[in-house]
């Protein structure tokens, strides 16, 4: 009985450290991320200062993105940063693409680098919010979804050496269709992309009116899924038409997707700013500079980012300016910045 109480002891010890061990691991581990983010009151960000972000973040600084926070206990200083590009139809192939810029990030900040791949604007953002998620490229519409829901601070976009950057929306039709202007679409199957999307959705139910097509009253929107699905969908006779990124379009054609002679375009916009680079707010300040020097001191000549997407680098964009129309899209349409209306 004695020998048995005394390995019923042994074993209630071992189990004790192990338990003791693995809470003071996991707590290491929770301090090298950084704490979970608390709201913060009313007292401490007013109303105008928290604009339309969640309780979490606050804009003392007047430009529109989360600031830093002022506890260092929220502060990320991971050994390794996590990578994600927008949602895209293939992956792999854009890991492959992004890697060596990866590599760029490591050399500059002395930190290992991971690719997350995504399947949804919605877990991206909701891995950035929960400090998971370090550095990302976000589509146009869904920025401001990150930047109000995720702290998420966009400082640099794709563009030329001369500082233009933008794609634009466009309208496409089958080339064999009789339809060559907008009203001609009343009553047919015409593909949206998602409810974020800018140019998918958005600028659409507000721009499409002006000359004539109300979206919800001439025609009920198809959601594809993506600007990939829209396009393709045109082409294979799925739909009768779909407002697309010029960007992404152009690019499927490059890849050899489809025949550009198969589609048309009918209608299509002044640029808008296209798909944002940036950062989590919680990054320690270093981090944030140093994440910045490798963005912008990346060399696309020679890259396959560089062939994939037809332009010299990044350049530096300040949120509040460049994604003003954007913003007032978003607000014509009465969009609220909840995680449940992400996607």
């Amino acid at each position: 009985m004695n020998s048995l109480r005394g390995k019923i002891a042994i074993l209630t010890a071992m189990l004790l450290i192990v338990a003791v061990g693995a809470f003071a691991g996991g707590s290491r581990e929770a301090g090298a991320r950084g704490q979970a983010l608390e709201p913060i009151s009313s007292a401490d960000c007013t109303p105008e200062q928290r604009g339309v972000m969640d309780v979490f973040y606050c804009d003392r600084e007047g430009d529109l993105v989360a600031d830093l926070p002022e506890d260092e206990r929220f502060w990320l200083d991971p050994d390794t940063l996590i990578f994600a590009y927008t949602p895209v139809e293939d992956p792999a192939i854009y890991q492959d693409m992004w890697q060596p810029f990866m590599d760029h990030i490591a050399e500059i900040t002395g930190r290992n680098v991971r690719f997350f791949s995504v399947n949804s604007y919605t877990a991206q953002v909701e891995a950035m919010r929960a400090g998971r998620l370090h550095i990302a490229g976000i589509s146009t519409g869904p920025t401001p979804f990150a930047v109000n829901l995720a702290g998420y601070v966009p400082i640099a976009i794709m563009g030329g050496a001369d500082g233009q950057f933008g794609y634009t929306l466009q309208m496409y039709v089958h080339a064999n269709s009789d339809l060559y202007e907008l009203p001609d679409l009343k009553g047919k199957r015409v593909a949206h992309v998602t409810p974020t999307s800018n140019s998918g959705h958005l600028a659409p139910m507000i721009l499409f009116p002006t000359v004539g097509l109300y979206p919800g009253v001439d025609y009920d929107p198809v959601f594809s899924g993506s600007h990939e699905n829209s396009a393709l969908g045109v082409v294979a006779g799925d739909y009768d038409a779909a407002p697309v990124a010029s960007e992404v379009v152009d690019r499927m054609a490059e890849r050899g997707l489809f025949d550009p002679a198969d589609i048309r375009i009918i209608y299509e916009t002044d640029p808008f700013p296209t798909t944002s680079y940036g950062f989590s707010h919680r990054l320690t300040p270093e981090l944030q500079e140093k994440i910045r020097e490798a963005f912008l001191t990346y060399e696309f000549a020679g890259t396959a980012l560089g062939d994939e997407f037809q332009v010299d680098g990044f350049i530096p964009i300040n949120y509040k300016d460049t994604w003003a129309v954007i913003r007032t899209i978003q607000e014509a349409n009465n969009v609220q910045y909840r995680l449940t209306d992400l996607d």
